[in-house]
């Protein structure tokens, strides 16, 4: 069965990942594979951790979009791909990795996912997350504050600084390419439940075409 590939973007703490969570948590782990375009920042070992602090992290090039790319050809010819892992703490990829499986719904989370045309080529449906960007940026002060050990005041000054212009950017006008935009992400049930039955019926489809 070829997998269907769900691209879901939006701005930092938009809830791209409750809606991720949401739909795999529907149609079960053994159905849904997730790639998160984080875990695919470039190593930096060249530099030292003060000029990895000051790098623009939210822009497209600070991605290895090619590596992701491959990664998903891979999964689509059902083969196991090896993940990175970011740390957070230290601003670079570490030496670990994470193998993820092939599966029938394959879904792409990340906020600059869709200023990659060659990504948007291969997603069957490109989904936007939409929400107010006072709500992001609490969101946003609450998650790496306590889950990535960072200051207060380093969130607010790199949101200022990159965040926000790269989202005026990047982020925005690549909504245009959605085929769904939702408003508050996972928390809004009735797209939820549209996606649900859109996924269920690709899949009988699918299912009948190899019959």
């Amino acid at each position: 069965m070829k997998s269907i590939i769900i691209g879901i973007a939006g701005g930092t703490g938009s809830g791209k990942t409750t809606l991720t969570e949401r739909l795999r948590d529907h149609f079960g782990a053994d159905e849904v594979s997730v790639l998160n375009h984080d875990s695919y920042y470039k190593r930096h070992d060249e530099l030292p951790y003060e000029k990895r602090c000051k790098l623009n992290y939210d822009h497209p090039d600070s991605f290895d979009t090619e590596l992701l790319v491959q990664h998903l050809q891979a999964l689509r010819r059902g083969e196991s791909v090896k993940v990175p892992v970011y740390d957070y703490t230290i601003h670079n990829r570490s030496d670990k990795t994470i193998t993820v499986h092939p599966a029938p719904v394959i879904i792409v989370e990340g906020i600059l996912i869709f200023a990659s045309q060659e990504l948007c080529d291969m997603m069957d449906m490109k989904v936007f997350v939409d929400t107010d960007a006072d709500v992001r940026i609490l969101r946003r002060i609450v998650r790496d504050v306590k889950e990535r050990g960072r200051t207060l005041d380093s969130v607010v000054n790199q949101y200022l600084t990159t965040v926000k212009p790269m989202h005026e950017q990047f982020v925005e006008p690549s909504k245009r390419k959605a085929d769904l935009i939702v408003p508050e992400g996972g928390q809004n049930t009735v797209a939820l439940e549209l996606l649900i039955k859109w996924v269920d019926n690709h899949l009988r489809a699918e299912g009948e075409s190899r019959q």
